[in-house]
């Protein structure tokens, strides 16, 4: 069985920064694309950045130039490092991986449980 689970969100003030973590555990053969999406109150599940198990990386318009992420393979961890946060990057954040559990096994998505992050005066 597969978890993840992230950590690091709450309440920060607008330009204020918070680094989230999401750590993987359970039965892994292999991790490829991470990444980590969000869903403000009243609105869709939108994508935030990803990073492919080769280190490439893609943002949303939105927060590109603000928002860094990176992994840690060994750790099995994706890490989201958010600057010059905003009032309207509050949201759940959510942890997201495509991983094969054994060799020879589909791959499959899996989703983390969420972390409120709220940008607030």
């Amino acid at each position: 069985q597969v978890q993840l689970v992230e950590s690091g969100g709450g309440l920060v003030q607008p330009g204020g920064s918070l680094r989230l973590s999401c750590a993987a555990s359970g039965t892994i053969f292999s991790l490829y694309t991470m990444g980590w999406y969000r869903q403000a109150p009243g609105k869709q599940r939108e994508l935030v950045a990803t990073i492919s198990g080769g280190g490439s990386t893609n943002y949303a318009g939105s927060v590109k130039g603000r928002f860094a992420i990176s992994r840690d393979d060994a750790k099995r961890s994706v890490f989201l490092q958010m600057n010059s946060l905003k009032p309207e990057d509050t949201a759940v954040y959510y942890c997201n991986a495509n991983i094969r559990t054994y060799a020879g096994a589909l791959n499959r998505e899996y989703w983390g449980q969420g972390t409120q992050v709220t940008v607030s005066s």
